[in-house]
């Protein structure tokens, strides 16, 4: 199948050289800076695509890199013209408009793929198996951590803007939110406070947001674009009334010294690695484009974005309000 990219940045990259290690065929690029476009075409061997409609008609399926903000419309599009569609987290800005997504995709018949990324890490995948086989029996806490940068973009930063980008919360923390309830199942309460709304002076935006599970079950969520540029750290630690799984990505080394990159070498945007020969990218893509040919479900429904969305949302709310939020 001929596989469209929409934006060039941090993302676009990533996928491309995800879609490499499909059978399927990268045609082109298509996005707004030109010149990071052409520079994507040339690593990748495809095209550059001057419109937006004229990817639609050069491909089977879409994939977008694009802002949050961007989402919606270009969705709706795909699904007009018929094209299978990849849409990088979170779905949108709001659940009506995520909501209206996924219909309108039904309607057309057409696949919605939501890249929830945390899910195809396989430290992340190993315990949930763990926790599915009742390995560490009925779950009680967990704590996930997911504290990196603020994303560097010098021509014009849109996850600064929470108009566009939905804010932290809405753009990192998502992935644990989403995992969260992929472990623990439905979310009934959300109560979250910020660095931002405590100390508005500080940099940056961390954040902790603890989950009440209809299972009894209880998360601690801690997010932040606080670390100095290059370093992003994650963690996870379940515990369960007959055991505890605990990972954190400055294993297998006991104390390790991170310094900050000086020279310009940081991604735009932080990224978590895992030391795999199979980056979890080009395992999520890989998973993606299998079940769209074979008409296989996704390990992530859309449906499952859309509540990490809600999840996400309710945090945001219970910062402004100060106080919990049912859902």
């Amino acid at each position: 199948m001929r596989v469209g990219i929409v934006g060039s940045g941090t993302m676009g990259e990533v996928h491309a050289a995800a879609w490499r290690a499909t059978e399927a065929e990268l045609v082109g690029v298509f996005a707004a800076n030109t010149n990071q476009s052409k520079g994507l075409a040339e690593k990748f061997g495809c095209q550059v695509l001057g419109s937006y409609a004229e990817l639609l008609k050069s491909v089977d399926i879409v994939d977008i890199c694009v802002p949050t903000y961007l989402h919606k419309e270009m969705v709706l599009e795909a699904a007009r013209s018929q094209k299978q569609v990849v849409c990088e987290k979170p779905i949108a800005l709001s659940i009506a408009d995520g909501r209206e997504m996924i219909d309108a995709c039904n309607k057309a018949g057409v696949r919605l793929f939501v890249a929830m990324v945390v899910r195809f890490f396989p430290q992340y995948r190993l315990a949930r198996e763990l926790v599915a086989k009742g390995q560490i029996g009925n779950l009680g806490v967990l704590r996930l951590k997911r504290v990196a940068y603020v994303p560097q973009k010098p021509l014009d930063n849109w996850y600064a803007d929470e108009s566009r980008s939905g804010g932290m919360l809405v753009d990192l923390m998502i992935h644990d939110f989403d995992y969260a309830r992929w472990l623990a199942g439905p979310v009934e309460r959300v109560y979250a406070r910020s660095s931002r709304t405590l100390y508005p002076e500080l940099p940056g935006d961390y954040a902790q947001a603890i989950l009440r599970f209809k299972s009894g079950a209880m998360a601690l969520v801690e997010g932040g674009w606080v670390y100095p540029p290059g370093v992003f750290r994650t963690a996870i630690d379940l515990s369960g009334t007959d055991g505890l799984i605990e990972w954190n990505s400055d294993e297998p080394a006991p104390v390790r010294t991170l310094m900050a990159s000086k020279d310009g070498s940081a991604s735009s945007v932080g990224l978590p690695t895992s030391g795999l020969s199979e980056d979890p990218y080009t395992t999520e893509i890989r998973h993606a484009y299998d079940c769209i040919v074979t008409g296989k479900p996704f390990d992530v429904a859309a449906e499952d974005g859309l509540e990490a969305l809600r999840i996400s949302l309710a945090a945001r709310e219970s910062l402004s309000t100060g106080k919990p939020v049912n859902l």
